[in-house]
């Protein structure tokens, strides 16, 4: 009988709220030596994840899009919206303002399989784990497989 995200998955995974501040979060990641947390609202649905690619904002900084002049006029090279994005997450104070939104998820009884195939193609660390009503009951890593897979053998 092949093994269930159920069967692998961390429960009741630490949280965080979107208004806490970001310093919070931060600690909380350093702390528990974990690389991202799901982002949940007053009732535990899931509103996004922040990680530690969430934060590298911070640190990097922000580059302006490219550009060109062309009789007084700027033509960008990339999308200007993307640049405000990665703005508002370098300067970005509370959880809800730098998390990543729509986060990849999964449901509890999905196959190992089918979520390591996930974990794969989409080139995520972590599966935030909801029940129907779209709330957080667990999350499932990269190295929860790995360690599934080694218990196997």
């Amino acid at each position: 009988m092949a093994r269930t995200v159920a069967d692998v998955m961390t429960r009741d995974p630490i949280t965080v709220q979107p208004d806490a501040p970001l310093k919070d979060a931060i600690q909380i990641l350093a702390d528990k030596r974990i690389s991202g947390l799901p982002v949940v609202d007053q009732s535990g649905k899931l509103v996004g994840v922040i990680s530690e690619t969430d934060l590298m904002w911070r640190e990097s900084g922000v580059t302006p899009p490219a550009y060109i002049m062309l009789l007084d006029s700027v033509i960008y090279l990339e999308n200007p919206a993307r640049y405000d994005r990665d703005l508002h997450k370098a300067l970005g104070q509370s959880v809800g303002e730098v998390m990543s939104r729509d986060p990849v998820t999964i449901s509890p009884d999905k196959t190992l399989g089918e979520a390591a195939r996930i974990l794969h193609e989409r080139s995520v660390h972590r599966l935030p784990v909801i029940d129907d009503q779209h709330r957080i009951v667990g999350i499932l890593t990269r190295g929860d497989v790995v360690r599934a897979m080694a218990d196997a053998e």
